[in-house]
């Protein structure tokens, strides 16, 4: 063999080895992880679903693989191994090879209660219908609220009926329901209103202590309607605006404004 030939064979083990390493690299934090066993339809790792409820989601997740082929697995686990929820959901959606090799319509609902994230990792066979949209709908509408009440098991069975309700009917029927609609809105909370009040009052207030603590009376901030001379003087004006409002609506109407005055 000549030079060349020798230098071109050392140069095609040489980018062979560089290739197995990076290739190592690649998968080496995907093996260093515990993923659990596959052990059925839920894998409840992190024990949060009750017994009843597991039953119940067994036995639909059973129903829709004998109907469509669909593979849809439940699991819950105690920890992502320090691992963000998409690839390891991804990593372990592989190592379960779920659904159909021909359809790829595998579906996983991972739970990972105590880092507080979701995922619902779908096959390419099924992207199409469940896509990434609407899996946020189902996650945010049907399964978060519920798990922030600390009711874990009707979180996830909330989020086996919506992910069924998709693959298995048709949009215009499923997009009736509030809950997986895209442009659904959660109804806000009273308390979030009430703190915003009172952020807007204190927010008042420290601006009237600095203004009359400027102007050397702070004193007037023993009355409301020095606060409110304070902040804006024309405000203080606006009971005798009212009053000669309501007596031109009197004189407007036949009555005098010294009774409507007086009532």
């Amino acid at each position: 063999m000549n030079a060349a030939g020798i230098f071109s064979a050392n140069g095609g083990r040489k980018r062979l080895a560089a290739a197995l390493v990076v290739a190592l690299l690649a998968i080496a934090p995907a093996l260093a992880i515990n993923f659990p066993a596959l052990t059925g339809r839920v894998v409840d790792q992190a024990n949060i679903i009750q017994p009843d409820t597991r039953v119940a989601i067994e036995q639909k997740l059973a129903d829709l693989e004998a109907k469509s082929g669909i593979q849809l697995v439940v699991a819950t686990v105690n920890s992502l191994e320090g691992q963000e929820v998409e690839p390891y959901a991804n990593e372990l959606f592989r190592k379960w090879a779920l659904g159909e090799k021909q359809k790829n319509n595998g579906v996983l609902l991972l739970v990972a209660p105590n880092e507080r994230r979701v995922r619902i990792e779908v096959g390419y066979g099924l992207e199409g219908t469940l896509t990434d949209a609407l899996s946020k709908v189902i996650i945010s509408n049907a399964m978060a609220p519920r798990f922030k009440a600390g009711n874990f098991s009707e979180g996830t069975s909330r989020g086996v009926d919506d992910i069924i309700t998709v693959l298995t009917t048709d949009a215009s029927e499923w997009q009736k329901r509030p809950s997986l609609r895209l442009d659904y809105q959660q109804p806000v909370d009273p308390a979030n209103w009430i703190l915003l009040a009172a952020l807007f009052g204190f927010f008042i207030l420290f601006i009237a202590t600095a203004r009359l603590s400027a102007a050397g009376r702070p004193g007037e901030l023993d009355s409301v309607g020095g606060i409110v001379r304070v902040l804006h003087p024309s405000i203080a004006d606006l009971p005798l605006v009212v009053f000669q409002y309501r007596a031109e609506c009197a004189c407007q109407f036949g009555l005098e404004p010294r009774r409507l005055l007086r009532r």
